[in-house]
C-alpha cells in the first residue's frame, strides 16, 4: 500500500507555489473549459467582422481554425506513422554505448554485508 506524502508548500520556491493551483483537477477542468470557449467564440467572431480575402479559400468562414486543426491533426498522424520507420529496440545502441562499459571495480565502493 502506498501512502501520498503530504507536502510543506512553504519548502517550495517562489516559483512553484505560484503555480499550485495546477494541483487542483477542479481548477484545471475549469481552465481547459475556458479554452474551449475562448475557442469557439474566436471562431464565431469570424462570422462578424469584415475581412480583406487575399486568397479565395479565405472566404470559407472558419478557414483558418480548420486549416489549423487539419494540420495539428495530420502532424500526429504522420509522427505516429513515422514512429514505425524509426523506432528501435531499447537495447539498439548498447554494444557501443557508454552505460553497456564494464565500470572498473575500484571506483565501486562495494561494501560487504554479512548475514
Amino acid at each position: 500500500m502506498s501512502q501520498k506524502r503530504k507536502e510543506d508548500p512553504s519548502e517550495f520556491s517562489p516559483l512553484a507555489r505560484l503555480f499550485l493551483w495546477a494541483d487542483d483537477p477542479v481548477k484545471v477542468n475549469r481552465m481547459v473549459y475556458g479554452l474551449y470557449a475562448v475557442c469557439v467564440l474566436l471562431f464565431l467572431a469570424d462570422f462578424v467582422y469584415l475581412k480583406t480575402i487575399l486568397v479565395s479559400a479565405e472566404r470559407i468562414p472558419g478557414f483558418y481554425a480548420i486549416y489549423g486543426f487539419v494540420m495539428c491533426a495530420a502532424l500526429v498522424i504522420c509522427a505516429r506513422m513515422m514512429r514505425v520507420v524509426l523506432k528501435r529496440p531499447d537495447r539498439y545502441y548498447a554494444p557501443r554505448d557508454v552505460e553497456s562499459e564494464p565500470h572498473p571495480a575500484a571506483d565501486l565502493d562495494r561494501i560487504e554485508h554479512n548475514g
